[in-house]
């Protein structure tokens, strides 16, 4: 197997993957990996930590709702799909006293430290590169660490039918898309089109997206059967990284020079080097929304969903969890 940088090709309005994309062993197992997004700042959030635990640390290091924090709710929620082994945790080396606190059983091999934050696309498509370089082969799973999920068992269940899409279908990139309960102008919206599958009616294409709408456009959207973009995207490596070469060349570019450096010695040099110069970019609106034409939409059905970026939603979501445990408790004891 040889390592050559990824190089793609576009054929009139359709794009195609070239053989020479990634190099892919006959043979090679296809086992589901996951990446966590745990490199953010969470400034929104940051009054509010400091309310909950005393400190300014990112809300992913932090129990926003419930006794866990998010981080640890989310690596639960990611081993219902990957091992340890195969699961990366993509940090901030600023955020490294907050790392030894919440990762310590962790292995170290699954620990992917940037040496600054420059937005979710960046960080999505470094570890994306990592991955490559170790193992091309197999779907791999984008996960935020700042969302609350009802039900991690049913949710991620809808992770591994999108993975088993993206199988059968390798040119997919599936996101999975929520029902909005409210005209929520701080999220993503897609808007479904046809079903991928004759067989299956859930999986559609995606035909457009409206990021961070007007409030009167998000009751408009949500009247459509708009969906709320969930930022949980799942897709091959090849495909994932076909978005990033025809959405953000030049951040592709910048670090293709450094694709012999991933996993050697000489690794954090080269990237520290590589971020110092970066814009920072982000991956839904950077990435995602402007190729509509290469990706699918799964309704996640049963299961509520929010991010917890703003402070309203997470006092909201923490407000109505209390609810329910004294309603549960009052009839404990009834």
């Amino acid at each position: 197997m040889t390592n050559r940088a990824p190089s793609i090709r576009r054929e009139g309005k359709r794009f195609e993957t070239s053989p020479a994309l990634l190099p892919i062993a006959a043979g090679e197992p296809s086992e589901p990996r996951v990446l966590i997004l745990a490199g953010g700042d969470g400034l929104r959030l940051r009054p509010l930590v400091r309310e909950l635990i005393g400190d300014d640390r990112p809300k992913q290091f932090a129990a926003i709702v419930g006794e866990e924090f998010l981080l640890a709710q989310t690596r639960r929620r990611a081993a219902l799909f990957a091992t340890p082994e195969n699961t990366q945790i993509v940090l901030t080396r600023h955020h490294a006293a907050y790392h030894r606190e919440v990762l310590t059983d962790a292995p170290a091999s699954s620990l992917l430290i940037q040496p600054e934050n420059r937005g979710t696309a960046t960080a999505v498509l470094y570890a994306l590169l990592r991955n490559a370089r170790r193992r091309p082969r197999g779907p791999v799973v984008v996960l935020p660490s700042d969302h609350w999920v009802s039900d991690d068992a049913a949710f991620m269940a809808h992770v591994a039918l999108a993975a088993a899409a993206v199988e059968a279908r390798p040119d997919l990139v599936v996101l999975l898309g929520i029902a909005p309960t409210r005209p929520e102008p701080d999220y993503g919206w897609i808007e479904p089109s046809e079903p991928i599958f004759e067989r299956s009616r859930s999986l559609r294409a995606v035909a457009s997206f409206v990021e961070k709408p007007a409030p009167e456009v998000a009751s408009l959207l949500q009247s459509r059967g708009f969906l709320w973009n969930s930022f949980v995207v799942i897709g091959q490596v090849q495909s994932l990284l076909l978005l990033f070469a025809l959405a953000l060349p030049a951040l592709m570019n910048s670090f293709l020079p450094t694709w012999t450096a991933l996993g050697s010695s000489s690794e954090n040099v080269a990237i520290a080097r590589l971020y110092r110069d970066l814009p920072d970019s982000d991956f839904s609106r950077d990435v995602l929304a402007r190729q509509p034409e290469m990706l699918a939409v799964l309704p996640v059905r049963g299961v509520s969903w929010d991010d917890l970026g703003d402070p309203a939603r997470a006092l909201a979501i923490r407000e109505a969890l209390s609810r329910d445990a004294e309603v549960v408790e009052t009839r404990c004891h009834g």
